[in-house]
């Protein structure tokens, strides 16, 4: 042991060592500030520089994770009913674990007091707060926690939740103040890139209302048109299924003319009620109508099952000035996807109405087309009556009166025969005339309008309504001779389930195609017994026969009665 004298010299020199450790330890941490605050910056300036929203997204989770060396991160997104989350971006975590662990969370326990009180929360230890009820099997194991929220313009986005500061440290204020100075920046970011996505989205509807317009004005066949309408619409929303439908004349009913996408055939051709499906609301009503699960919507009708496996959809109305509604168009997602928001469905409306002013324009472009042609063969009717007419006229009766004078027999028999010819010309030129003075079927309702008058008859006397899908060109390739016939064996078919089936459900096709016409009417009811009355079957099949085509009656795979009535038909 030292004297006391050597003990006082030693006292400065431990005195300078720890003040030279202290500095140190000062500069390192003032290094440390300085390194955190510049990975900061980079971090501001990498997740402002991202224009697409999923990939500003990742950048923001990868940012804070980096920013407070945690382990796991992720960022919920609150969904419109301000109460779940409906996107979660998550990193630490595989593919592999997340699909052991199953579907993403929604925002109950921790995740969900963040929403609840969207406030900076700290835990030491997460399974320790009240809210806290667990984690689901194969989930990795967490502790520490800090969650922040982020505002996009005063309004809470979402969430960002971090995990595990990694060696086992407690995440502290500085963290805190960090990671909130990220959610700022994510927040501007989240909105530039949320604009920069509308104005894209902006740019995809003008260009499909411009290739609509071009191709209605450049003279598109109406189905076509149709068609792209759909198609334009599915694309840009993302929806799994796009229909369009059209009013019946003096029907009350809408016919869905065009559906493409998922399950597109099972739509195609639907004849669907104004107060019992999405697009009949939207039509009758004169605006949007939504629903967040198409297939278990309560003002749906279920018959015929058509939604399986979609969920989220909207009916917008195409047009809706004074005359009303010119049609409808529908949107589905897959099942589990987001809903329709009011940012999708507002220029999802403009598109529509923009797409029937090109409709209407093409139709006064047809109507003066028609009014054209009407007009020239007014105009040739009056020159075959004026002219041509008068002068075969006047030759019969030029050679009427030369006739008197010839002697020879054979030679007179000859110009009377003549004279008779050109009587029957009169008559044919005359058929013409009013032939072309005429528009035939003027005043009469087509085959699919009597068609669905006829199911709707029925309904009241059967207990439900028919489901109805029509197909082809039925007003146009079905004569009318074959189309009276069509209707009198659906109205047969339909009051034999009425009176025998038993039955609560019925499945009516009405299709053209293939030079033939044929109508199948399906019920589950109890079917046709072996010993009961035949009349009715026997009179359709005797119609059927008439016409050179046949009845053919089957079994459907759930019982009741399967009817198809098939005959050919001569394009007119």
């Amino acid at each position: 042991m030292g004297s006391p004298e050597e003990a006082r010299a030693r006292l400065p020199q431990l005195r300078l060592d720890e003040l030279l450790e202290e500095l140190q330890a000062r500069l390192d941490a003032a290094r440390g500030t300085r390194d955190r605050v510049h990975s900061l910056l980079e971090a501001v300036l990498s997740v402002g520089r991202e224009l697409d929203l999923e990939q500003a997204l990742f950048s923001i989770v990868e940012a804070a994770a980096a920013l407070v060396d945690a382990e796991y991160a992720a960022l919920g997104v609150i969904g419109p009913d301000g109460k779940r989350l409906s996107a979660f971006h998550t990193i630490g975590v595989s593919e592999e674990q997340i699909a052991r662990i199953g579907p993403y969370p929604e925002g109950h326990g921790i995740l969900g007091e963040l929403i609840s009180h969207p406030e900076p929360l700290r835990l030491a230890k997460i399974s320790e707060h009240p809210a806290s009820y667990g984690f689901p099997a194969h989930h990795p194991p967490m502790n520490t926690f800090l969650g922040v929220p982020i505002r996009v313009r005063d309004q809470v986005f979402g969430n960002l939740y971090l995990t595990e500061k990694r060696g086992g440290a407690q995440f502290d204020e500085e963290d805190v103040s960090v990671t909130l100075t990220l959610a700022v920046a994510a927040g501007v970011a989240i909105d530039n890139a949320r604009l920069y996505e509308e104005s894209r989205l902006r740019e995809r509807w003008l260009r499909a209302n411009a290739d609509i317009t071009h191709n209605l004005m450049s003279g598109g066949d109406r189905t076509e048109v149709l068609a792209l309408i759909a198609e334009r619409a599915r694309e840009i929303t993302g929806a799994a299924l796009a229909a369009v439908a059209l009013p019946m004349e003096d029907t009350g009913s809408l016919a869905v003319e065009i559906a493409v996408g998922m399950d597109a055939e099972v739509h195609r051709g639907l004849v669907l009620p104004m107060d019992s499906s999405l697009m009949g609301l939207a039509f009758s009503g004169a605006a949007p109508v939504s629903s967040a699960d198409v297939g278990h919507d309560e003002r749906i009708s279920l018959e015929p099952q058509r939604f399986g496996g979609l969920g989220p959809a909207v009916a917008v109305p195409i047009g809706a000035g004074e005359g009303g509604p010119r049609g409808v168009v529908l949107l589905a997602r897959k099942a589990g996807q987001p809903v329709f928001s009011a940012a999708e469905t507002e220029p999802l409306k403009t598109f529509a109405a923009q797409a029937a002013v090109a409709m209407e324009l093409a139709e006064r472009r047809q109507d003066a087309e028609e009014v054209a042609v009407l007009k020239d063969r007014d105009r040739i009717a009056r020159d075959l009556h004026d002219l041509a007419i008068q002068r075969l006229f006047a030759t019969g009766m030029t050679l009427q009166s030369a006739g008197r004078f010839i002697e020879h027999e054979e030679a007179s028999e000859r110009v009377v025969r003549a004279v008779d010819d050109l009587d029957e010309t009169i008559k044919i030129i005359r058929s013409t005339i009013f032939g072309l003075r005429t528009r035939e079927g003027a005043g009469e309702a087509g085959l699919r309008a009597r068609a669905v008058r006829v199911v709707g008859e029925a309904a009241p006397v059967l207990g439900f309504a028919p489901s109805v899908r029509m197909e082809g060109l039925l007003d146009t390739d079905v004569p009318k001779e074959i189309a009276d016939h069509v209707v009198a064996v659906l109205s047969e078919a339909l009051t034999n389930i009425a009176r025998h089936a038993h039955a609560n459900r019925a499945d009516v096709l009405l299709a053209t195609g293939g030079r033939e016409v044929r109508l199948s009417v399906t019920d589950n009811g109890v079917g046709i017994p072996a010993d009961g009355r035949r009349s009715g079957l026997r009179n359709m099949a005797e119609r059927a026969e008439q016409l050179g085509g046949r009845l053919e009656l089957g079994k459907p795979e759930g019982g009741g009665t399967a009817l198809v009535w098939r005959v050919p038909v001569q394009k007119q």
